[in-house]
């Protein structure tokens, strides 16, 4: 049985990388608030159950496991890499004014979506009725309620290992 190695690994992370990335946000369902913790997302979902928009990625970058690294999210820490690794960092900065007075559930990271051609130059955030394709889903998660405020600037970060 062939095995992915490493350098193959990083090879798929730098190809994600020179993709269009977006975080998309959704309402998800109210019935999961009563559950104590959110529900796992299937492994066969290609989309978020009520998404109410997406940003453009604000940073990408490659990293290392370290655990004295400055990148800090749940798994652990690491280290900006200038080459290629299985390790991808991203960061999304939210603006103020997206989807202000929402309520969050469920947040994912789609690579490929194709934005429509009639909107202004330098859009960073979407609804969906401004997208002609949503993208592939590469991660998803299903978050304890967050009520969004446009007094608050939302920020995610994650590294995605390949």
């Amino acid at each position: 049985m062939a095995v992915l190695v490493n350098s193959g690994r990083a090879a798929a992370a730098e190809a994600i990388k020179a993709m269009p990335i977006h975080m998309a946000w959704g309402s998800g369902d109210p019935a999961w608030d009563g559950l104590g913790a959110p529900p796992t997302v299937p492994l066969t979902d290609t989309g978020l159950t009520s998404e109410i928009g997406r940003r453009v990625v604000t940073q990408s970058l490659f990293c290392t496991p370290n655990s004295t690294g400055e990148i800090v999210v749940p798994q652990g820490r690491f280290t900006v890499s200038v080459e290629p690794t299985r390790h991808l960092y991203m960061r999304f900065a939210f603006g103020y004014e997206d989807a202000p007075a929402s309520t969050i559930r469920e947040i994912g990271i789609f690579v490929g979506t194709v934005t429509k051609n009639t909107l202004p130059p330098g859009q960073e955030y979407f609804i969906p009725s401004q997208l002609n394709d949503s993208g592939l889903l590469l991660v998803a998660e299903r978050i304890n309620k967050l009520e969004r405020s446009a007094s608050i600037r939302q920020q995610f970060e994650f590294v995605v290992t390949f």
